[in-house]
């Protein structure tokens, strides 16, 4: 009986997939450029909340409050997974994610110039497939979190100057909303195509789900094309002795991590109405037309470092405590769309890789290698599906190995991940997507079978 909910994984996602290749029509005939979409100054001013979200315009008061200043976004992830050999045991789990966003007009709203509140609050429910089932240090849930909990991941106010080249922003503000970020790689459900993993294992990134306070600069070339930004924050997110809530903490010894990165981003050239804060909040028409006919083309490098010194993995003083060092460590990462088809500009075929490395005395994992595909209207009957092929190695550090072998567990040298998902949009409500992993030796651990997964996410814009 152990199987029935794989069983019931696969019958979902297969039925989904067929009913959605049949029911949804599309646009045959879309334009060759953003720029020939047609839009009225009152479509581009508002949000289609009526047509796209599953409670709708809440009898005209979201459109109302948008036109005020205040923009709201709502958003359920439903991840269920089964994990069919291999890991720590076989096994299934349901687990889902709420997002809650805000994002505030100030200007409308107080008279304050170019000036943006957002606030963002994340909400966790169901169980813990990676932690009982697989013990991947790559993990296979990019909505499962230790401890479930509602929280706010954003917090911060920002001013912008000088038409928008230059702002600066103050609060609670986790990096991997605008570093090392590739959009392409965002269709995947495995964790390391976001924050990097090697730095998610650190004393405490500012990621999802606890964000620190600090400060992000950011400047962005005339042309939009090129950019430099960088964060200052607090070394230790929340309360790592109370992992529930929001908590706002500046404790002796949490010292400070600070992350710069520069990039290039040539297909962006001239595009004005480009986003300027790392909000993701309902999109006008007009910003719709430009990501969805948009090309993709990214070239960035960055680093980051802690102040407050870590506790090596493996090496002791002559007193027996763990010897203390600097966490420090960098990335370089590439997207680009190599092709569209000609029948139809949306039908794109996107390649993505990164590479990350730390220090390897204080994380488990010493650098990351992620590569991929996102192949956009596979069918041209079905131009806003996407399909992902990614493969991620993760090589461990030598530190953590050899503490591993003092505690008598034999390790290998690397743990290695594939996915294969298929996001297919139903409406825009509404997304299903299912999905493979296969996970080479989980954990580390030579003596982990190999796991594999499947699965399915539902995704509903309420």
């Amino acid at each position: 009986m152990k199987f029935i909910m794989r069983e019931k994984i696969v019958r979902a996602g297969v039925v989904a997939f067929l009913f959605c290749g049949t029911t949804v029509a599309t646009a045959q005939n879309a334009p060759a450029e953003p720029e020939s979409a047609p839009a009225t100054q009152a479509e581009e001013a508002v949000p289609e909340y009526a047509s796209d979200t599953i409670t709708g315009d809440w009898g005209g008061l979201r459109t109302r409050l948008y036109k005020a200043g205040l923009a709201t976004e709502f958003i359920w992830k439903v991840d269920a997974l089964s994990n069919g050999s291999g890991g720590i045991q076989s096994g299934d789990e349901i687990m889902g994610n709420l997002d809650s966003k805000f994002n505030l007009d100030l200007d409308k709203l107080a008279g304050l110039s170019e000036t943006t509140a957002f606030l963002h609050v994340v909400g966790h429910q169901g169980g813990k497939f990676n932690a009982r089932h697989v013990g991947s240090w790559l993990g296979s849930s990019n909505i499962e979190v230790p401890v479930n909990t509602t929280k706010i991941l954003h917090g911060w106010l920002q001013k912008n100057f000088n038409e928008g080249r230059f702002s600066l922003l103050a609060g609670l503000y986790p990096i991997d909303s605008e570093f090392s970020v590739m959009d392409s790689a965002g269709i995947f459900v495995q964790p390391p195509y976001g924050a990097p993993a090697e730095l998610a294992l650190t004393r405490g990134p500012s990621i999802f789900n606890t964000a620190s306070f600090g400060l992000r600069a950011k400047w962005v070339s005339s042309d939009q094309t090129r950019y430099a930004q960088a964060a200052l924050l607090d070394g230790m997110p929340g309360d790592p002795n109370n992992p529930r809530g929001t908590h706002v903490r500046f404790d002796k010894g949490d010292g400070s991590f600070a992350i710069a990165e520069l990039g290039w981003m040539p297909a962006e050239r001239g595009h004005a109405f480009e986003p300027t804060q790392p909000a993701a909040v309902p999109q006008t028409p007009l910003m719709k037309v430009h990501e969805r006919f948009d090309s993709i083309s990214k070239y960035a490098a960055g680093v980051w470092r802690y102040t407050a010194k870590a506790d090596h993995l493996a090496a002791v003083d002559a007193d027996g405590n763990p010897l203390r060092q600097p966490s420090w460590g960098g990335y370089v990462l590439a997207e680009r769309t190599l092709f569209r088809f000609e029948d139809n500009p949306l039908r794109r075929l996107t390649l993505f890789a990164r590479y990350s490395i730390t220090d390897g005395r204080s994380s488990a994992l010493r650098d990351v290698a992620n590569v991929g595909l996102n192949l956009k209207g596979l069918s041209a009957k079905r131009e806003d599906d996407v399909l992902g092929i990614a493969f991620t190695r993760g090589r461990y550090s030598q530190a953590w190995r050899d503490a591993q072998s003092t505690a008598g567990i034999d390790t290998v040298n690397t743990e290695d991940a594939v996915e294969i998902t298929y996001r297919a949009q139903i409406s825009r409500k509404f997304h299903v997507q299912p999905l493979w992993q296969h996970i080479q030796h989980p954990g580390g651990n030579r003596t982990a079978k190999d796991a594999d997964i499947l699965g399915v996410r539902l995704e509903f814009l309420l």
